[in-house]
Parts: C-alpha cells; sequence; structure tokens
C-alpha cells in the first residue's frame, strides 16, 4: 500500500513539474515577437537571414537541435551562440515557454 501512495505521489509531482517547465502557446508568443524574423515562423530559418550573416541556421525542429537540452536551450536564449547574440527582451518565465514552445516543434 504504502509503495502504491508513493508511486501515485511521484507520478503526480513528476506530471505537474513538466506542466510547470513552460507553456507551449505563451512561449509562441513570445517566440514570434523575438526569434521568428531568424528562425521563422515554423523554426525554419529565414534563408534571407541566415544568407545576410553568412551562417547556417538549424531547424528547430531537427534531432539535432531538439536532442540539446533545456539547460543549452536557456544558455542559447540568454547568453547566444555563434552570431547570435542574447535575446535581453526574452527573461524570467518567457524563456521556459519558449524552450517548450521550441520543443513543440519536433520532427
Amino acid at each position: 500500500m504504502k509503495v502504491s501512495v508513493s508511486m501515485t505521489l511521484l507520478l503526480t509531482v513528476s506530471m505537474g513539474l513538466a506542466v510547470a517547465a513552460g507553456d507551449p502557446a505563451a512561449g509562441k508568443a513570445v517566440y514570434d515577437k523575438s526569434c521568428k524574423t531568424c528562425h521563422g515562423a515554423t523554426g525554419v530559418a529565414n534563408p534571407n537571414i541566415a544568407k545576410m550573416m553568412r551562417v547556417d541556421i538549424k531547424d528547430l525542429g531537427s534531432a539535432e537541435i531538439q536532442k540539446m537540452s533545456d539547460a543549452d536551450f536557456k544558455t542559447t536564449i540568454t547568453e547566444g551562440k555563434g552570431k547570435m547574440k542574447p535575446v535581453k527582451s526574452v527573461a524570467g518565465k518567457d524563456i521556459d515557454n519558449v524552450v517548450a514552445y521550441v520543443r513543440s516543434l519536433k520532427k
């Protein structure tokens, strides 16, 4: 009985943490304002921006990008990566929401 109650409690807490991690719908709104110009509406790079910056902007839904940890996404957003500058307009809970939205782009 104790094991069953403990497992139920553990699953409930785990599910709550997954939900608390971020809201994809709220993340899409932030993404549309702060990320879409370069990363495209669906996570597929804007070819004109990539060409102008002379970079290969990866498809955010690709396996290569989706295998990154949430911490790696957060670091990229807050500190930048390569030619990408930190996105100062995305902070606090919005970071978790954008990560959740990017996760929803998985192919």
